[in-house]
């Protein structure tokens, strides 16, 4: 398993559409990729869970990759939070 932190930029955190926009990313690879905030964690995959974790600008989260691809799965997704959250 590799994992990564970051803390949120958006100033609205994330909301319905970076979150659907990580949900397609992160539907790209065959690892599973979940995303933790304060305990609680959360499919990647999942649109309501993903917004179900209530992240807001400046939360830090971190995001755990485990799969066939992970390298691939870490790089694109680490890419799509710097680009987008």
């Amino acid at each position: 398993m590799q994992k990564f932190t970051y803390v949120i930029k958006d100033e609205i955190g994330i909301h319905a559409r970076p979150a659907g926009l990580l949900v397609k990313e992160a539907k790209k690879y065959e690892s599973k990729i979940q995303i933790v905030k304060g305990g609680k964690a959360a499919a990647a995959t999942k649109l309501m869970a993903v917004m179900g974790l209530g992240v807001k600008c400046g939360d830090a989260v971190e995001v755990e990759v485990e799969g066939a691809d992970e390298a691939a799965a870490l790089e694109g997704i680490k890419a799509f939070f710097e680009e987008n959250l």
